[in-house]
């Protein structure tokens, strides 16, 4: 009888996608993600809050790190959705503003400032090119795991706490482009205006698009 129970868990957890693109239950992650991700989480705590002060943590990207290496940890495939809501697009233009910084030595977006600057060791700087990494880990993770589709308004709450906390930061560091807009380098408008506007294109225009295309792309986990 015993077997016979065993034999019927392997064979749920091993059966398709059903027809209404549900994804059955799984393993969870392998234990060497979970123990990875709390690894790279505990020693990229510590080292950028003793480099770049807790400040740095109102950063969306470093927000991203966190909530997903807690997911990957947990197995919880809402909080993975939620930062590849917020970071595929992100990181993309992260990237694309280094490597044109690189290249041409001048940038589009801004934001990878500090990567280029000499005074920061080379590792610290380095430890930074988690960037390029991320939208393919979150990808393999919500292959395995399903994108779950509160994400989007998951991550509309996050980001909605990260721009009014960046208010509180120094402007001269103008965290989350609180303070000045990307490109154009100045404030839409008073401070309630800038951060409204600031908030609302973030999810309308950045993880609106990015939502639809992951639903389309990624069934739903199994509840």
């Amino acid at each position: 009888m015993a077997k016979d129970l065993v034999a019927d868990e392997k064979t749920r957890l091993e059966r398709p996608t059903n027809t209404a693109g549900v994804r059955p239950s799984g393993p969870g992650f392998p234990a060497w993600v979970r123990w990875g991700a709390a690894a790279w989480l505990l020693f990229w705590l510590v080292t950028y809050w003793i480099v770049w002060g807790p400040q740095t943590f109102s950063y969306l990207c470093d927000i991203s790190v966190i909530v997903t290496c807690i997911g990957l940890w947990t197995n919880n495939p809402l909080l993975i959705s939620s930062q590849a809501v917020s970071s595929l697009i992100v990181d993309a233009m992260w990237a694309l503003d280094a490597a044109f910084r690189a290249i041409a030595g001048r940038q589009i977006f801004g934001g990878t400032e500090y990567l280029f600057n000499p005074s920061h060791p080379l590792w610290i700087r380095l430890l930074s090119l988690y960037h390029v990494a991320w939208p393919v880990l979150l990808l393999w993770a919500l292959h395995r795991a399903g994108y779950d589709r509160r994400g989007w308004k998951l991550q509309a709450g996050i980001v909605t706490v990260a721009f009014v906390a960046a208010r509180f930061t120094p402007a001269a560091q103008n965290i989350n482009f609180a303070y000045r807009l990307p490109v154009v380098n100045r404030p839409f408008g008073p401070a309630p205006l800038h951060v409204a506007v600031s908030i609302l294109l973030m999810i309308f225009v950045v993880y609106w698009p990015t939502h639809c295309a992951l639903r389309k792309i990624f069934p739903p986990p199994d509840a």
